[in-house]
């Protein structure tokens, strides 16, 4: 049963990709057979910042939001007698995703620069 249901989950996942990169690939066709010109196909793409600069931004943010959460939890912790149980993943995850939110707003910067 547990095979059935694994190929049928890999099976979606194939036919999903596989329609939306024929169906592309025919509607370029068409677009070409019609006379368009090939320069149609990368006026959408925009120049990016480079991924190496993206992932260490994201994931420096990601780090110093923890450790912040850390503190923070610890102070909850201490000063306001909350469980340590619910202080200390509460403000890890809330200050991790503030620093991934940081470093989405980042990133679009870096893009339009």
């Amino acid at each position: 049963m547990e095979v059935i249901i694994i190929g049928i989950i890999f099976g979606s996942i194939f036919s999903v990709f596989y329609l939306y990169f024929s169906t592309r690939n025919k509607e370029r066709l068409a677009l070409i057979e019609k006379g368009a010109d090939a320069s149609i196909f990368m006026r959408g793409r925009q120049q990016t910042a480079p991924i190496w600069k993206v992932l260490i931004l994201n994931f420096a943010l990601l780090l110093m939001g923890i450790g912040l959460g850390i503190i923070i939890g610890g102070i909850i912790k201490e000063n306001l007698n909350v469980d340590a149980e619910i202080a200390m993943p509460g403000t890890i995850f809330l200050f991790a995703g503030l620093g991934l939110f940081l470093g989405f707003n980042m990133t679009k910067n870096l893009d339009k620069e």
